[in-house]
């Protein structure tokens, strides 16, 4: 698209600024809310999210605002990108001020917290039927992102409408795929969280890169085997929502949760580790959800079951480690996961 369109980000942590740079950047006129008035006070006037991306230069056209009916109005897509555990209030703030014309997408990965409902379905119960939705997931780091490096995310949703998403995000440094999967593309996007802690914590207890590589590889048995138990598509957890986004998260420092495993396998507490790290970290409540929707399915999920137990201190890493270690030997697939 050439022409400009009025966009609304809703959200002003680093993804959220780097996903409103990135459009605006595309030419569109952008307009980043955000709760906190120094950040929106910084992006607007000194062009830097001086919390979440400092030293990062943002484009003077990007707009920052704390009013929510000023971001939204005359918007042609809204793109929310805050953390999981503020999606559901956050669609209920912006569902009696969203332009009639206007679709949502998410660029927010995780599980309504309590619930364990997929965010698609919240955004559903909270917008009605008629509004188009779309999520915005893949292999993406958001300070590479703002300096303009090369990425490539996936758009999974209603046709139409994530075609739409991806052409306001395409550009020369980034590629925008689209898919129909939502279910499939959101379970990736959280799991790869859970699974992040475990090749980090593994690190952290330098086990070698041989132990990181089998946790990544038996991490996306486990994606795999669940998502073919709610119905997604192999091809989604096989792409950039699963095994693109699961490879960066388990090996890329920039992720918030591999440096949390890596603290926990150091032997900081939690608690020490989530303060240090200072921004929300998805994967301590995403496990209970992976293990709630598992256990509803009766599947079994070594990993994901270790995490959890380690993530509410019921094992130590060592423990966990020696846990994985005893499983019995087995085939590496059942025979079952890729037959209909």
């Amino acid at each position: 698209m050439t022409h400009s369109l009025n966009i609304a980000v809703l959200g002003a942590g680093s993804w959220g600024t780097a996903l409103a740079a990135l459009m605006a950047r595309h030419g569109h006129a952008v307009t980043l809310w955000g709760r906190d008035a120094a950040i929106a006070a910084a992006i607007d006037q000194q062009h830097e999210n001086t919390r979440y991306l400092p030293g990062v230069a943002l484009p003077d056209t990007l707009r920052a605002t704390t009013d929510l009916a000023a971001a939204l109005h005359g918007a042609y897509l809204v793109l929310v990108v805050v953390p999981s555990h503020a999606f559901t209030e956050t669609l209920h703030l912006l569902a009696p001020l969203r332009p009639a014309a206007a679709g949502v997408a998410w660029a927010t990965k995780g599980f309504e917290p309590g619930s364990g409902r997929f965010l698609h379905e919240v955004a559903e119960d909270i917008l009605g039927p008629s509004v188009p939705l779309a999520v915005v997931t893949g292999p993406s780091f958001a300070k590479e992102v703002a300096e303009g490096l090369p990425t490539a995310l996936t758009v999974h949703g209603d046709p139409d409408f994530a075609q739409r998403v991806a052409e306001v995000l395409h550009g020369p440094a980034f590629r925008a795929y689209t898919g129909d999967d939502m279910v499939g593309a959101e379970l990736g996007g959280a799991m790869k969280n859970v699974l992040a802690v475990a090749t980090g914590a593994a690190d952290g207890m330098q086990l070698g890169l041989n132990a990181r590589a089998g946790i990544i590889t038996r991490g996306l048995n486990e994606m795999l085997r669940l998502s073919a138990a709610i119905g997604a598509k192999p091809e989604t957890v096989m792409g950039l929502a699963g095994l693109g986004d699961l490879v960066l998260t388990c090996t890329g420092d920039l992720s918030r949760n591999r440096r949390l495993g890596l603290a926990l396998g150091r032997g900081q507490s939690l608690q020490d580790a989530v303060r240090e790290i200072g921004q929300v970290v998805e994967s301590v409540q995403t496990a209970d959800e992976v293990m709630r929707l598992a256990d509803r399915h009766g599947i079994d999920l070594p990993i994901s079951s270790a995490v959890r137990s380690l993530l509410h201190g019921d094992l130590s890493p060592a423990a966990a480690l020696q846990q994985l270690l005893a499983r019995e030997q087995k085939p590496e697939y059942p025979e079952t996961l890729f037959r209909d």
